[in-house]
């Protein structure tokens, strides 16, 4: 895992639990085991919630890599916990949860 993606956890881990997942060139990031965003280039996206665009309304809207078809927000405030706090539990709230896996046909 790279600099940048350990900086990530570290400031958002603080709030609950940080998984990053490597993925097709770039990486996943789950919070509390849901999706939330994804790094790529030492930048990170994040999902579009009605709390983000509430909380980073100044911030870049950008697809995170080239053929995606969602516009998400690039993020850079890492030195602001408060903001960080509640822009995660917000958007936790408002994704929706994981899809259960499908049993395997034998």
């Amino acid at each position: 895992m790279n600099a940048f993606n350990v900086y990530v956890r570290e400031c958002f881990s603080a709030v609950g639990d940080i998984v990053i997942k490597s993925m097709m060139g770039g990486y996943l990031v789950y919070f509390n085991g849901k999706l939330i965003g994804d790094i790529g280039d030492e930048e990170l996206f994040l999902k579009r919630t009605p709390t983000s665009d509430r909380l980073l309304a100044y911030s870049e809207l950008r697809y995170p890599y080239e053929g995606s078809k969602t516009l998400m927000h690039v993020f850079d405030r890492f030195e602001d916990t408060d903001l960080i706090s509640e822009l995660l539990e917000g958007m936790y709230k408002e994704l929706p949860e994981k899809k259960p896996k499908k049993a395997r046909k034998l």
